[in-house]
């Protein structure tokens, strides 16, 4: 059967952290995304050819991977982190530029237009899109604050580059809890806030602002499941 969605061309790939690589993708025509949204990615993990309508409905693996490129251009970025038992993340990491992906979307309603600033709160693959809304808020001439809970940070030489520009950075052990309450505590009232990462993450944001006498409602909030 043919994959579904556009074909796109993967113009690059590389390491931006312990486990995680950023794929660079060609952006197809009328695909217009902000900071924020997502898309699902299908592949034939091993196929020379991605494009052809012979494949087994069972070999086609799909994926949704939230864009960490500020803006859309000529290409767009998605952040994998890799799971060595995965079905799709390791073939991908493997790629070297030039082979195809399907892609469909952008989905998601939680995006950044460059109109206020914003402070991001990111557990493990969250970092993606709360750096590419920081730095888009950063171009826009809007503050960012970037708090973001990893033992293995990938990124950083992103955020690194934010915080030159006066941005304000919070690296944050994966068990420091304390640590991170107290960096919400101190930043939920310095922008619009945003959260991404899985559920006890961003359950755990959300009551940490509901406890500090905020309403976790105004919040945008991203539950990777």
């Amino acid at each position: 059967m043919t994959i579904e969605g556009t074909p796109v061309t993967v113009e690059s790939v590389r390491e931006v952290g312990p486990g995680t690589v950023a794929l660079e993708l060609e952006t197809p025509e009328g695909f217009d995304a902000l900071p924020g949204q997502f898309v699902l990615l299908r592949a034939v993990p091993g196929a020379e050819n991605q494009t052809s309508g012979d494949h087994d409905e069972d070999d086609i693996v799909m994926r949704h991977y939230t864009l960490s490129s500020p803006a859309v251009g000529e290409t767009f970025e998605i952040t994998v982190g890799i799971d060595p038992d995965g079905d799709l993340s390791p073939w991908l990491a493997d790629l070297e530029g030039g082979e195809t992906v399907h892609i469909e979307g952008p989905f998601g309603t939680i995006t950044y237009e460059g109109d206020e600033d914003v402070v991001a709160v990111a557990g493990g693959p969250g970092v993606g899109p709360a750096v590419s809304i920081a730095q888009a808020a950063h171009e826009s001439g809007h503050d960012a604050v970037v708090v973001y809970q990893d033992d293995e940070p990938a990124h950083v030489d992103r955020l690194e580059a934010l915080e030159d520009a006066g941005a304000d950075v919070v690296i944050l052990e994966a068990d420091d809890s304390d640590g991170l309450a107290e960096a919400i505590e101190s930043h939920r009232t310095d922008g619009q806030l945003y959260a991404f990462g899985f559920e006890d993450f961003v359950r755990f944001v959300a009551d940490t602002i509901d406890e500090d006498g905020g309403d976790s409602d105004e919040a945008l909030i991203e539950n990777f499941g």
